[in-house]
């Protein structure tokens, strides 16, 4: 019974799926209630709920107290550029977007020897995490965490909590072109802390871009740049400058 039941949880989250990918469903539009898609697939109300359950926790519809599930509102279009040219504060203005930032942490990391190795230091130096909260129309999009060297930036403790564009710190130092060596792009899932700060389920994918920031002049590596950007609210158009 538990093998039919399930079975038939995964046909009614196929069913909703087509119909959200096909469009034959509108965004917004009410689900039918419980009650109704277990008559129609003549199964438990248990095994209606809890496939919508995971659709939920995938991030594709949400529920209203007392008035039922509703297919979620269409993704808004990102454009997001992978380069370490421009800055992600600089990008999203440049598009119009209405961008706001909250830097939320500003702290000692423990040795990680990718990093360090990426930032060409000794364990004896020192790196500190400057993590930003991204937001766009007020929902949160991103988690930007920016790993830097205090031996490169000697006040990064003092300055970093106040850090909203780490290219914008860049520049009052001095600093004025910049590039990146390549991008990686990977998929994971929030952990109970990204969700509070993403807004987000636990299922929801979260689509990670992990960079480097170059000073071009230099050829010094100013920063290692870790990215988690939410995958349900947003669409990110990924076409190369």
């Amino acid at each position: 019974m538990i093998h039919i039941s399930t079975d038939m949880e995964t046909q009614i989250i196929d069913d909703i799926m087509y119909r959200i990918v096909s469009r034959s469903m509108e965004h917004g539009e009410k689900l039918p209630s419980e009650n109704e898609l277990a008559t129609k697939y003549k199964v438990p109300r248990m095994t209606v709920r809890n496939a919508l359950t995971k659709l939920e926790e995938r991030g594709y519809i949400y529920s209203k107290q007392g008035k039922g599930r509703y297919l979620k509102e269409e993704a808004m279009q990102i454009q997001l550029h992978l380069t370490g040219k421009t800055s992600f504060t600089d990008k999203m203005k440049q598009a119009g977007y209405e961008l706001k930032t909250e830097n939320f942490v500003c702290e000692k990391i423990d040795y990680n020897e990718q990093i360090y190795k990426i930032l060409n230091l000794n364990k004896e130096e020192s790196v500190f995490k400057v993590a930003r909260i991204r937001y766009i129309n007020e929902e949160p999009i991103a988690i930007h965490s920016s790993f830097v060297s205090e031996t490169m930036f000697p006040r990064i403790a003092e300055d970093g909590p106040n850090i909203e564009s780490m290219f914008a710190y860049y520049r009052n130092l001095g600093y004025k072109e910049f590039t990146s060596k390549k991008s990686l792009l990977s998929i994971t899932f929030p952990t109970s802390n990204e969700q509070k700060l993403l807004s987000c389920k636990s299922m929801v994918p979260l689509i990670v871009v992990e960079s480097d920031c170059i000073d071009v002049a230099s050829n010094k590596v100013l920063e290692h740049t870790k990215i988690l950007y939410r995958s349900d609210k947003f669409k990110y158009d990924i076409t190369m400058e």
